[in-house]
């Protein structure tokens, strides 16, 4: 069939919701047998997110190509268990770049480049770039930011010239927000219908509303923001309150929103929703009787959104290993030999999150000492990984003041080092070892066993590595290098396999988790700890 279109766009406030929406929309249309993708506008000039602290954006998340993208895509493709790529993310710096590029190569021939028609048209091409290569149904673009800010404009002009060329191939959905006045004890539908009337200034009527709220909207209300919106009334949906971002899904089931959109569009539909699988998920995560305590070792743990991609893999892990989820988060800069006793003691587990710079280091190594010596389960990703590594160093080889250069140029014992392809690059943006990389795993390692075979492939984004000068001193003392790149030979997997589970990845496992798949590592440093637990009664 032809590809069809469908907007998604927010209203009112930010963080609504409209990637979780998009994403269970997507699963929805995949569990009826077509094929989706979703891609994301962000309205930032950015190029991408690479550059941004996670104080300002959360995580950053990257493809399976090597694009670095929102974090939203993470969500995409845990619902979705499609691989994203640099299609499915564009920011108006992106836009910008590339039309400023075709300026400069003379593309236009001399007009005066503008916002309509020139930067339009860019972004009407990359939305329907994912379409073109006939591999998918269903393209859902998500525009981010809100109706009326004024980055977010020339993107809702592009999907309005789309919607009026493309006819009954596209199709609207717009995401607000009905708060509740405590003190009047009411819901209140105007910001909607203010929402709706800036969304039709710009030329745009929704299809479809999906109203975000805290409590359950009586059908009356519904009628009357259909009525004001120029909705019909079964098209206006209520996106409640809900114990986990994966009941969404289940949600807009109830209320038909994936019959509806078949039904605007035209489209027969094939069979209907088939969500066993996610319900069986569902049942696990919440009825799960057991629990295991897992604590989250980082500096942004203030901000849980820069450990997005990690928490939801532990979620997952726990799940299907029929236990709950405790994740405690433990802020690295707060932790020293005086107080790890006290805020680790209690743990079935223990995760050294990724992150750069110097910052909330020490309380790392700490963390992991403590961790070694108690014989904890432990994982660390990319520098936590390094960390195990200077830790390791420090306190099991007796080279004192090893370190990583990122954090001491100086160090007598440079055993994380710069990568040598990294070493002639000034820019920061976008140049880091990125995307999916093989990895060749030592067979009856504890990562080869997780994983079930030697050979894997997972994300990077880092600048550092493992320096192979001290590898023999490392493999004498008791850590193995159990996983090499074939080509590049860089280390990218380190463990020590006296110890009931200590084992570090340069990649991101995380990136490659999803509800119905999750990672291997994960689930396999989830069982480690489980045993621990039970080890401990």
């Amino acid at each position: 069939m032809q590809t069809k279109y469908i907007f998604v766009t927010g209203g009112v406030v930010s963080s609504l919701g409209k990637g979780i929406i998009s994403s269970s929309l997507a699963r929805l249309l995949l569990s009826r047998g077509y094929s989706v993708t979703i891609q994301k506008f962000d309205p930032y000039i950015n190029i991408d997110p690479g550059t941004l602290n996670p104080y300002e954006h959360g995580e950053c998340y990257v493809t399976v190509d090597g694009h670095e993208a929102d974090l939203d895509l993470g969500h995409y493709e845990r619902f979705t268990n499609i691989q994203t790529t640099k299609a499915n993310n564009v920011t108006t710096g992106r836009i910008y770049k590339d039309v400023i590029e075709k300026e400069r190569r003379g593309d236009y021939l001399g007009k005066t480049v503008q916002i309509v028609p020139h930067i339009t048209d860019e972004i009407k091409r990359n939305v329907k770039k994912l379409g073109e290569e006939g591999k998918y149904d269903f393209v859902i673009t998500e525009i981010g930011g809100t109706v009326g800010d004024i980055e977010s404009t020339p993107y809702l002009e592009a999907v309005r010239q789309l919607k009026w060329e493309m006819g009954m191939n596209a199709l609207f959905i717009h995401l607000t927000y009905v708060p509740y006045i405590r003190a009047a004890k009411e819901l209140k539908t105007k910001p909607t219908q203010h929402s709706v009337k800036m969304l039709q200034q710009t030329g745009i009527q929704p299809d479809i509303l999906v109203l975000r709220t805290e409590k359950e909207l009586p059908p009356a209300m519904c009628r009357k923001v259909a009525q004001f919106c120029n909705v019909q009334p079964e098209a206006v949906i209520q996106s409640i309150d809900a114990r986990s971002i994966y009941e969404v899904p289940l949600m807009m089931l109830s209320q038909g929103l994936d019959t509806i959109v078949l039904d605007k569009m035209q489209v027969a539909g094939r069979k209907d929703a088939d969500l066993k699988e996610w319900n069986t998920f569902l049942d696990k995560l919440h009825n799960a009787e057991k629990e295991v305590t897992i604590a989250l070792v980082g500096k942004y743990v203030e901000l849980q959104d820069a450990y997005k991609s990690i928490s939801e893999s532990l979620s997952h892990a726990a799940a299907w290993s029929d236990h709950k989820l405790n994740l405690v988060y433990v802020h690295s800069e707060k932790l020293s030999d005086s107080n790890v006793e006290e805020k680790l003691k209690d743990m079935d587990g223990v995760i050294i999150a990724p992150g750069f710079g110097k910052r909330g280091i020490e309380g790392k190594l700490v963390a992991l000492k403590w961790c070694r010596e108690h014989n904890v389960p432990t994982f660390g990703i990319c520098l936590g990984m390094q960390c195990m590594v200077i830790e390791f160093a420090r306190n099991v080889l007796g080279f004192e003041g090893a370190d990583s250069v990122e954090m001491n140029p100086e160090t007598p014992y440079p055993v994380i080092d710069l990568m040598e392809e990294q070493k002639e690059i000034s820019q920061m943006g976008g140049t880091m070892r990125l995307g999916a990389y093989d990895c060749r795993l030592k067979p009856e390692s504890k990562a080869a066993k997780a994983y079930g075979k030697t050979q894997v492939k997972e994300r990077h984004r880092h600048r550092y590595e493992f320096n192979e000068k001290y590898r023999s001193d490392f493999e004498k003392g008791g850590m193995e290098c159990v996983g090499i790149n074939p080509d590049t030979k860089l280390v990218e997997v380190v463990e020590v396999p006296t110890k009931r589970w200590y084992v570090g990845t340069q990649y991101h496992p995380e990136y490659q988790s999803t509800v119905l798949r999750p990672n291997p590592l994960f689930m396999s440093f989830i069982n480690a700890a489980i045993a621990y637990s039970e080890e401990k009664k």
